[in-house]
């Protein structure tokens, strides 16, 4: 996100003697798009006063080791700061810098298990992971996406840098902010699958159409609920009240029969842009062409690898891609002289 809105981001990849090894084409690492390599041994003494002459000319650091490791590299805050004092030191972990479990190893799903939102994801019977974008890219990359910003225009106005401690578990906490509001306002309860947004309420959720593909409905205010039957042609003198919670199994099954007779397709011409909070559930591969996605080029092509456009949007100074994801070590010379570290 940062070198889509137009930072110079320089990646520092691992020097290795056997090749510096890569487990994909550079074009498919979507999330390296924009940055330049130089790649160095942090153990080799000539290597690390090179790390220390980047970082003394750089905004921002930006690390994701186990705490203590930039410590025993010589490359901590503290020295650092000496460097350079206007420093944003942006540390990136699961756990956070301190707590029992912060030297441990562990995974987004580990995470978000002890945030409390995995235990609400799901159907009742078994919690369900959220791909990887609870922990690791909304609790951890956007969270430290923000804390530095926020650190780098206080620098601006104290001359002073800081440490940024982004750990995954306490941003996926904070995530489920609104949620431990309502679960401390007695409207939200800890069994899955029985709540107004976790897909016990017949009015909010997926549901499968006659081809085999799905849909969602999020018809929460009573407006948008009275137009979801009228579009699914149901007379509300036969149904459950919307709000009737023991009869929302029989609500759902009216639902379920109804959207069932008909393929998603047919649906999509029927609800699409209409008040019923209506989109169909499509695949990767069918994202792209969806008219809205195309009509805001939500996803673009680089290289034949299509993938998320630069978000959000500024209306004067636009984010744009950048160039793909580097090979390592292949700015080496650039990077070097456009940061003043060579003649």
């Amino acid at each position: 996100m940062f070198a889509d809105m137009g930072a110079d981001v320089v990646r520092v990849d691992r020097r290795v003697d056997a090749g510096l090894g890569f487990s994909m084409a550079p074009k498919f690492d979507v999330m390296g798009r924009g940055r330049r390599s130089i790649a160095l041994d942090l153990k080799s003494p000539d290597d690390l006063t090179v790390v220390r002459q980047l970082i003394a000319a750089a905004d921002v650091l930006i690390e994701g080791f186990r705490p203590g490791v930039m410590e025993r590299l010589g490359l901590g805050p503290e020295p650092c700061f000496a460097d350079n004092p206007r420093l944003v030191y942006g540390r990136m972990t699961g756990w956070g810098q301190d707590g029992p479990l912060a030297h441990a190893a562990g995974h987004d799903l580990n995470y978000i298990a002890l945030s409390g939102a995995l235990a609400a994801i799901g159907p009742a019977d078994q919690p369900l992971p959220p791909l990887n974008l609870v922990g690791d890219f909304g609790g951890g990359g956007m969270l430290l996406a923000v804390g530095i910003l926020a650190a780098v225009l206080e620098a601006r106005r104290s001359g002073k840098g800081q440490v940024v401690d982004a750990g995954m578990v306490d941003g996926a906490t904070l995530l489920m902010a609104s949620t431990y509001g309502m679960r401390a306002a007695g409207i939200w309860n800890d069994q899955r699958q029985n709540n107004a947004l976790d897909g016990a309420a017949p009015w909010y959720g997926a549901y499968r159409t006659a081809d085999g593909q799905f849909i969602t409905i999020a018809a929460i205010e009573p407006k948008f609920y009275a137009e979801l039957l009228a579009r699914l042609e149901l007379d509300p003198a036969t149904l459950p009240a919307q709000h009737d919670r023991p009869r929302w199994p029989e609500l759902r099954r009216a639902f379920a029969d109804t959207i069932a007779r008909r393929t998603r397709a047919d649906w999509v011409e029927r609800l699409d842009g209409t008040d019923v909070c209506f989109a169909p559930v499509l695949a990767m591969h069918e994202a792209a062409a969806h008219p809205h996605n195309a009509g805001r080029g939500t996803l673009i092509e680089q290289d034949g690898v299509v993938q998320p456009a630069p978000a959000p949007r500024f209306s004067r100074t636009p984010s744009a891609l950048r160039g793909g994801s580097p090979q390592p070590d292949a700015h080496r010379d650039e990077v070097l002289r456009d940061w003043g570290l060579q003649g």
